[in-house]
């Protein structure tokens, strides 16, 4: 990097500290009431997280922490055989072409073949995840396969706003949106319908859709929406359980801190047999408690949900939190250990692999209808 260069990015990460600082107290002023006749995670200005959630730390709190976490990210240290090379991704994802399948493209990314349809969850396929690029965490891992390499897709499903799951670069080089069907929580909408997606769903939460033969419902979660400096908790963020007709349940997660919501879900709704779960960016937890499980409280959330296979995405790609590259994994596994979990129900998949996904061998808890 140039001397000249490096002084722009450096003086583009202290205007930003200044920024989110003066946004941070703003928001620490203002308290959204609920909106009359509406379910409690409406508010008069917005959205909020389910009714005993956790809460983080105040403003003021996090106001200290800001600096360090924008400057101090660690460098994404890739280890040897993390990333599948990706003609060799290409050829494990054409293997299983005909069973129901999880591809794990990078960070919350995930290419799923359900019922022989594809659904690409979180499109992700950026360098930089911020609004002003090349201000902002940029990723360490290159996508596993490239959008042109795509199998032709179905669904595009979008759990909330952040640039590193709402990627607009990305959904607007997708080709054949005028095919695609786009499920994304409440708010969300315009931009796929602007960009020429041939059908949108906006859901609330425990609302469904039957999209290309599988059943979608939009789940609480705990986490927020942001996509600049005064919109926050604009728009509605969510998880999904995705069915096929043969009973097949998947969870996709999106980002989540953990919280009794989930323990709730499971009783009402019933299991799953596989749950994607993020279980990176949570530190330093000044700033990302409330937002962001830590890895054991991550595992925690998917057993809460009756789920099987536990898959832990949103780690290893791109540098968002300030724990070490690969801690997210290597916690996520001993939580496994520790909660007397079998290996082979534990997933922490190298980027660019692909595995079947299976029925779990016994019953959920309750096969439920996930209805509203």
């Amino acid at each position: 990097m140039s001397v000249r260069s490096g002084f722009i990015c450096r003086l583009g990460q202290i205007a930003t500290v200044v920024l989110l600082a003066t946004v941070t107290l703003i928001a620490a002023c203002s308290t959204p009431g609920h909106k009359a006749g509406q379910p409690y995670h409406h508010t008069t200005s917005g959205f909020r997280n389910p009714e005993g959630s956790p809460q983080g730390f105040s403003a003021w709190e996090r106001l200290p922490a800001l600096a360090g976490h924008i400057f101090g990210r660690p460098e994404p240290v890739v280890p040897e055989g993390h990333v599948i090379p990706p003609d060799e991704a290409l050829a494990s994802l054409d293997a299983l072409s005909g069973a129901d399948s999880v591809t794990w493209i990078g960070h919350m990314t995930a290419l799923l073949r359900l019922n022989g349809k594809v659904v690409l969850t979180d499109p992700f396929f950026s360098d930089y995840a911020t609004p002003i690029p090349p201000f902002g965490p940029q990723r360490g891992v290159a996508p596993a396969i490239a959008i042109k390499n795509l199998p032709p897709i179905n669904v595009v499903i979008i759990s909330h706003s952040h640039y590193d799951h709402l990627d607009l670069d990305t959904i607007e080089r997708l080709p054949n949106r005028d095919k695609i069907t786009a499920v994304v929580p409440l708010g969300l909408g315009h931009y796929f319908s602007e960009r020429g997606y041939g059908t949108v769903v906006e859901l609330d939460w425990l609302e469904k859709t039957e999209v290309a033969g599988l059943s979608i419902t939009a789940m609480p979660v705990i986490h927020w929406s942001k996509r600049s400096f005064f919109d926050k908790n604009d728009t509605l963020w969510a998880a999904y359980a995705i069915e096929t007709p043969g009973g097949l349940r998947i969870y996709f997660g999106g980002d989540a801190e953990y919280g009794p919501v989930y323990e709730t879900l499971r009783d009402s709704l019933g299991g799953f047999d596989a749950a994607i779960l993020s279980v990176g960016a949570f530190q330093p937890r000044t700033i990302m408690q409330g937002n962001h499980c830590i890895p054991e409280t991550c595992l925690k959330i998917g057993l809460d949900l009756d789920s099987h296979t536990l898959i832990a995405m949103h780690w290893g790609t791109i540098a968002l939190g300030a724990e070490p590259f690969m801690e997210p994994k290597e916690r996520f596994r001993a939580a496994g250990r520790e909660a007397g979990l079998a290996d082979d129900r534990v997933w922490t998949m190298k980027i660019g692999e692909t595995r079947k996904l299976l029925p779990r061998p016994v019953p959920a808890l309750a096969r439920k209808a996930a209805t509203p």
